[in-house]
């Protein structure tokens, strides 16, 4: 069991200064006093979980504040104790990473389906920007999985599935190797435990003979390098179960599994590795394809090490990685292990940086991307994929998912190499730019000034990061083309209107535009003259304060369209008509939020066109005036529309998930969701995205059927 003198120790040993162990000292002492007498669900204190969970951390090789985060990640959820307070006693880092802690607490799977899981990690993403969250809440469920025998069955297989379809992956991405492997092996185990419990079982029968043969190869290679004055640690064992269950889902029978021993060897230098690889070979033969050198050549998160797998004593195949101190300590605790080699010469600032860039990507898609299969697949691609390494021509490596074009290559290179691209290079061969990359190729981009993206770049590229950047170079391409037909189209007025340009448009002017029509800045105006929106006549009329008001042009508009008869029918653009007339400015109104399918009424406002409301809306029902008739525009109506529900239940625990998971079903999209706790249980503040009233309806129907659910209200 972990003590905070083991704690302190580790910290002495990562050279923390005075204050920062001074700080941990008083983390401990606030938690202990925080959580005295609470149990968990063993009988243990609820410090031994806090201290077990600071000492995982702790065996990372963390920065101080993981670890004062770690100490007191459970008190705001399980005690009194505020985010304030922990603000003000430890900074605003621990509080901002507990306060994301707590967050996570809250969340759980509701089901075995993928949706949830998707929506799960999609959260645990989003709100994890700072990446030691993260590796608490790591270590966090490593403790729980490690004591979480005292669970029903279904609890810990629940457990496991959101282990095994969350946790895991990210723990793989993040490059702790460490808590993954033992992870994979607890998730299996309680998931699985037949098969966990059988493939134990034939390696509890065969492990006597195969410990000798580890033991006696072990022997063997220390012999070697004993008698060529190399230093070394060594470390021999069986593989795991979960690694050995892995081989067999690919059809591998227990009698075909050789390969299930493995040594590492911890060398003082690189030149030290390569010497103990080739005196290892010269006495064991190596197995054809089996060397790879991840020391000249690292993969993009920096790993390094050899490895090789040998023919060793009694006809067993061993695999054996050779690697440096830094090395091992890199490839264990992954982007925990930036803190502890900053300074010792290992370039590991990349590989944290890299890491937090693929959350970043993943963030900016969740933020952007409003469709949850399309967030799904990209969440796969960049994420969850199988991942290849290639190399620029300098030698540096990149990670890309697997099926990566030289264009996604040249946006992780950097954007405007994307942007510029007109070629590429793949192993001193011209590749076409939808050229599927393999590992171990050679890129060279080729780029022009005058170059720029294609559209159908697209459909071409596989990693969301591309994707954003060329949407957002098209973005600014149109933003940029509306501002200078703006700028044209009123120079235009004004010379047609045979007025003095410094007059007329002069600052104070502009901003008086700028302040009418509730815009930004001048660009903004602009921008909504050479979209249309508004014309420059209307502009120069504001300005010269002689300008018909909206409601007059709607008006007018209106009177036309009533007095023309015609049996013609139109096909009108947007999702509202406005008395038959189209291409007129509408906005739905948030205090009602109409929805197709309900009846509404127009509400002809100053200068912001026409606002639509239910027809019984409250804010309308006393008004006679500057009232106009609209409809729905059924042939068209493809936009999501905004609404909200409040949710009463009956009982006090968490149900964001099977609420969420509920709205997904019927094609609903959850924006935002607010906890609202009351004396009788849980309600929620939840705000919609919907097509149509009908949605809407089936939501709150299938809503209403959940047994904790009192009332649903719009």
């Amino acid at each position: 069991m972990y003590t905070i003198d083991y704690i302190l120790n580790k910290g002495k040993d990562n050279d923390y200064d005075t204050e920062s162990l001074a700080q941990i000292s008083t983390a401990y002492k606030f938690a202990t006093n925080a959580h005295e007498g609470q149990n968990r669900l063993n009988g243990e204190p609820e410090m031994n979980h806090v201290l077990t969970v600071a000492g995982i951390v702790a065996d990372l090789n963390v920065d101080a504040t993981t670890i004062v985060a770690a100490l007191l990640h459970e008190t705001v959820f399980l005690s009194d104790v505020s985010l304030e307070l922990l603000k003000e006693k430890f900074g605003a880092d621990v509080a901002n990473i507990v306060d994301n802690l707590s967050k996570l607490r809250k969340l759980k799977l509701t089901d075995h389906k993928e949706s949830s899981s998707i929506y799960l990690r999609k959260v645990l993403v989003g709100i994890s920007e700072d990446v030691r969250v993260l590796i608490i809440k790591l270590a966090d469920r490593l403790h729980n999985m490690r004591t979480c025998d005292v669970l029903p069955e279904e609890k810990r297989k629940q457990k496991a599935m959101e282990t095994s379809e969350v946790l895991i992956p990210i723990a793989h991405r993040l490059g702790i190797n460490s808590i993954k492997s033992e992870l994979e092996d607890l998730s299996l185990k309680h998931s699985k435990p037949e098969i966990y419990n059988e493939i134990l079982e034939k390696l509890n029968d065969s492990r006597g003979g195969l410990t000798e043969s580890l033991e006696e190869m072990k022997n063997g290679v220390s012999e070697i390098l004993i008698s060529h004055n190399v230093n070394f640690q060594i470390k021999a064992r069986l593989k795991s179960v979960h690694s050995i269950y892995t081989k067999l889902t690919t059809g591998r029978k227990w009698s075909d599994i050789y390969d299930i021993l493995a040594m590492r060897l911890i060398l003082p230098t690189e030149a030290d590795c390569y010497m103990a690889v080739g005196l290892i070979h010269a006495q064991y033969r190596p197995i054809p394809k089996r060397f790879k050198d991840f020391i000249a050549m690292p993969k993009e998160n920096m790993y390094q090490s050899l490895h090789t797998s040998v023919f060793g004593v009694d006809g067993h195949i061993f695999e054996i990685q050779l690697r440096t101190p830094e090395m091992d300590e890199l490839a264990e605790n992954g982007v925990a292990s930036h803190w502890s080699y900053k300074e010792k010469g290992i370039v590991v600032q990349n590989f944290f940086e890299q890491k937090l860039e693929l959350f970043r990507n993943i963030i900016e898609s969740n933020k952007e991307e409003t469709n949850d299969e399309v967030f799904i697949k990209n969440m796969s691609d960049e994420f969850l994929s199988t991942q290849i390494y290639v190399f620029t021509p300098k030698g540096d490596v990149i990670e890309l998912p697997q099926g990566s074009t030289p264009i996604d290559f040249a946006y992780r290179v950097h954007s405007e190499v994307g942007d510029k691209t007109v070629s590429a290079i793949v192993n001193e061969q011209i590749v076409p730019l939808n050229y599927e990359l393999s590992d171990g190729d050679i890129i060279k981009i080729n780029t022009s000034n005058q170059a720029k993206p294609s559209i159908e770049w697209l459909s071409i590229v596989k990693t969301p990061q591309a994707k954003n950047k060329i949407k957002s170079y098209f973005s600014k391409q149109d933003r940029e083309r509306y501002i200078l037909r703006g700028k044209d189209l009123l120079d235009k007025e004004v010379r047609k209107q045979k007025l003095a340009f410094n007059d007329i448009l002069s600052d104070d002017n502009i901003q008086k535009v700028i302040n009418e029509l509730k815009l930004s800045n001048h660009d903004e105006l602009l921008l909504n003259i050479g979209s249309l929106r508004y014309t420059a006549g209307y502009i120069i009329d504001i300005i010269k304060e002689n300008r018909r008001t909206a409601q007059d042009i709607l008006l007018d508009r209106v009177r036309v369209k009533d007095k023309e008869v015609s049996t013609k029918k139109i096909n009108y653009k947007n999702n509202i008509i406005v008395a038959n007339t189209d291409n007129i400015l509408v906005s739905v109104a948030g205090c009602c939020n109409p929805l197709p399918g309900d009846e509404i009424i127009g509400y002809i406002t100053k200068g912001s066109g026409v606002t639509v409301h239910k027809t019984n809306c409250s804010n309308i029902v006393s008004i006679n005036q500057r009232l106009i008739h609209v409809e729905w525009n059924g042939a068209t109506v493809d936009k999501l529309f905004n609404t909200r529900i409040l949710i009463e239940t009956n009982i006090a625990r968490n149900s964001i998930l099977e609420i969420v998971t509920k709205a997904n079903l019927s094609n609903i999209h959850v924006q935002s969701i607010k906890e609202l706790p009351s004396a009788h249980g849980d309600n929620y503040e939840v705000y919609l995205q919907v097509k149509t009233r009908n949605d809407l309806n089936n939501y709150i129907s299938d809503l209403k059927g959940l047994a904790y659910v009192t009332e649903v209200k719009e």
